[in-house]
């Protein structure tokens, strides 16, 4: 018996299963001494408990608060300066675009400046800048500031800051441009306490508000477009052109007719609130009408809502939008429900590009023209033309589509000397972009470089710019690959023509053009159910690592399948005038002319020591590569480094006839193709921007570029010689 469990004499002697119950359980009295004896320390952590949420929540709160406060300064600070400027920045209109708010957290309307994020906005939806990132209620929107970022300053004699609140974080800036550009002191905790920030739009600089005064005493306000001054278009050079003609007048007299109303309508409701507050009814002003806290910006702030109505009616306050239906369709784009394809938005800068022309640009500058394919890879074109209008003129960001090709931008810069492009896509979006290039025939046509944003991105790889965006990303983002731009070596990159006749030796299509490489088999299968897939799923490949998933399983289905054992009789290849024998075992050929395939795979493998006599692959030889393939379980083993292809021939002339319906892809775009003959001949050499490693011949051919561009500036020589001599460059160093 255990001697610490006592019984009184009328109780009962429990044994056995009851006896142990009693034990495990404890009585009423035992707990009741348990809590006597330790009733402090609870009570203590119960108190200390509520004591922490409350602290939490106020800090929270309080947090909010500065920032509010902080942001407040910042907008009366600028309202202010801007009254005073002689040189003031041209108004410029917001961009609306819908977005859904559940992707705005912790962002605040730039009107109200209260949250526009869940819980505090419930509304499902929200109006953002299509340019500057500015978020606001659709009921705040229509009051914004018309303070986005401007794309002309033509009649100025230089370029000045266009100070504004940063509402959205961004890391694609330099490390010294996280300081305050006058104090140098770090603006990273400035909504906590202290002075808030401005930063400028086109250079990216920080300022604190108590510091600008000293910075305009002593600068002029005057900017130098900072880092990347060389590859933005300066807003001096964008000149607005005025349509003149019926069209213009009755354009003209739409606008006027259209903007009397509205301050006609505006002027009434005004009245009738005076009429009705003076014979005694109070009625508050509907939320879309109300004057924007941001707007104060007299030195008292307590003037009546009815003088700032007046103002507002008169045209005093340029920089305030009318809060009218006419003013808010101007300005505001419509979702992607509404709007042109592929979210092509009618109303942005990029988009009217034909009301303005570019002139007077600098010697000395590189402009860069940026064609985005929200399409590819993981279909984030978005984010990617947001954060470059932020970086650079949105009049050089253009977005691409079904509707809307190259040839637009390329028009807009024709005659922009030495400008560069940036192709923010896949294989198939560079190979457009050629495409394009080609028909506009330059007599020095401007390099491209790319950044890679499709599935494979194999041009993008050996050009060193990387296999994706998440590269792109741990290199230090965009400011990194826009340097990286600005530095890039010229190189030039070998185009084929590739013609399909029919067994007459009639065309059965217009030519096409490759790149990168040109398949028949079972590689091009996988790319045509993949394309398929696509064009039923386009929700499916919403990244690049999910998109090689799906590659991969494509692939494994056909596997077992042995679907193409009669390709070597189905197929006749002919290199040079020679008839080349396809290997029995082979399901599909491969024509390369880069050394990268399925995201990076070397086919040709030029270090490996092998005992036949073929040449090193390059892509600006004028020669191209064949090899083959075993099936499916052989191009997944290619793909982790398990086996290679077999090496058939190298030639400059290439002629393949197939006897029976076949899958083909050129670059990663697939079709089904019917028996016909097939040839593929050297077409021209494109000029591209290669990323420049730490090896002495890529410095050396990037500083040759440039002296070359500056010796035709000067006359010394002619765009068609620095065109020769820069393909002698790219042949012989890189």
């Amino acid at each position: 018996r255990d001697p610490g469990l006592t019984l009184r004499p009328d109780e009962p002697r429990v044994r056995g299963p009851a006896r142990m119950y009693r034990m495990a359980l404890p009585s009423w009295s035992d707990i009741s001494a348990y809590l006597s004896e330790y009733w402090s320390v609870i009570a203590a952590t119960v108190i200390f408990a509520l004591v922490g949420g409350v602290t939490i929540y106020y800090t929270i709160n309080q947090l909010n608060k500065n920032i509010s406060l902080s942001l407040m300064k910042a907008i009366r600070a600028r309202a202010k300066k801007y009254k005073k400027l002689k040189d003031k920045v041209p108004a410029a209109s917001h961009i609306w675009r819908k977005e859904l708010g559940s992707r705005s957290k912790g962002l605040k309307c730039c009107v109200c400046l209260k949250s526009v994020s869940p819980p505090q906005y419930l509304g499902g939806t929200i109006h953002e800048c299509d340019i500057c990132g500015a978020t606001a209620h659709p009921s705040c929107s229509g009051n914004a500031h018309k303070d986005c970022k401007c794309v002309s300053m033509v009649g100025l004699d230089h370029v000045i800051h266009q100070w504004a609140v940063q509402w959205i974080d961004t890391a694609d800036r330099s490390e010294e441009d996280s300081f305050c550009c006058y104090c140098d002191e770090s603006c990273s905790g400035a909504f906590l306490a202290g002075s808030p920030i401005w930063y400028c739009m086109w250079c990216q600089r920080i300022v604190h508000v108590d510091c600008h005064n000293n910075l305009a005493k002593e600068t002029g306000d005057v900017c130098d477009l900072g880092p990347l001054k060389r590859l933005i278009l300066s807003p001096l050079c964008v000149k607005e052109l005025h349509r003149t003609g019926a069209t213009g007048l009755f354009s003209s007299i739409t606008s006027g007719a259209n903007e009397l109303a509205s301050t006609v309508r505006e002027t009434i409701r005004i009245r009738s609130k005076r009429y009705k507050k003076d014979i005694g009814s109070s009625q508050p002003e509907s939320p879309g009408t109300a004057e924007p806290q941001s707007d104060t910006d007299g030195d008292s702030e307590g003037s009546n809502t009815t003088a700032k109505r007046d103002d507002h009616v008169n045209g005093k306050l340029h920089e305030v939008h009318q809060s009218t239906e006419s003013e808010k369709d101007k300005q505001f784009i419509a979702d992607n429900a509404a709007s042109r394809p592929n979210g092509q938005h009618e109303m942005s800068h990029a988009q009217n590009n034909q009301k303005y022309e570019i002139v007077d640009v600098p010697s000395d500058s590189r402009p860069l023209l940026v064609f985005i394919n929200k399409r590819s890879g993981a279909q984030s074109g978005d984010s990617l033309r947001q954060r470059l209008q932020i970086l650079l003129n949105p009049l050089q960001v253009f977005e691409l589509g079904k509707h809307q090709g190259p040839e637009v931008g390329l028009s807009l810069f024709r005659k922009v000397p030495h400008f560069k492009i940036l192709v923010c896509g896949g294989d198939g979006t560079a190979g457009w972009v050629l495409d394009a290039i080609e028909k506009q025939k330059f007599e020095a046509p401007p390099p491209v470089a790319i950044l890679p944003a499709g599935t494979g991105n194999d041009l993008a790889r050996v050009l060193s710019w990387g296999g994706g965006l998440g590269v792109v990303e741990k290199r230090g983002g965009l400011f990194s690959v826009l340097k990286d731009v600005e530095h890039a070596a010229v190189t030039v990159l070998d185009r084929w023509k590739i013609t399909i006749k029919d067994n007459q030796g009639k065309l059965m299509c217009s030519p096409k053009f490759m790149n990168n490489y040109f398949g028949v088999g079972c590689d091009a299968k996988v790319a045509l159910d993949i394309h398929n897939l696509r064009e039923e799923n386009p929700e499916r490949f919403y990244s690049q690592f999910m998109n090689k998933v799906l590659y991969a399983k494509e692939g494994a289905k056909n596997i077992m399948d042995n679907m193409f054992y009669y390709f070597p009789w189905e197929v006749k290849l002919e290199i040079d005038g020679s008839n080349i024998e396809i290997p029995q075992d082979a399901e599909g050929i491969l024509v390369a002319n880069i050394r990268s395939y399925m995201g990076g795979v070397d086919l040709w493998k030029n270090e490996d020591s092998v005992s036949d006599t073929f040449q090193p692959q390059s892509m600006h030889d004028k020669t191209l590569e064949v090899v083959s393939f075993t099936g499916m379980l052989h191009l997944g083993r290619l793909q982790v480094g398990l086996s290679r292809a077999q090496r058939l021939a190298q030639g400059h002339h290439i002629k393949i006839e197939i006897t029976t319906p076949m899958p083909i892809q050129v670059d990663g775009e697939p079709w089904s193709q019917e028996p016909c003959t097939i040839e593929v001949s050297h077409h021209a050499q494109a000029f591209m921007l290669k990323r420049v490693s730490e090896e002495p011949i890529s410095h050396a051919a990037s500083i040759m570029a440039d002296i070359l561009e500056n010796a035709e500036n000067s006359g010394t020589i002619s765009a068609s010689q620095k065109s020769a001599l820069l393909q002698e460059i790219a042949s012989r160093l890189l």
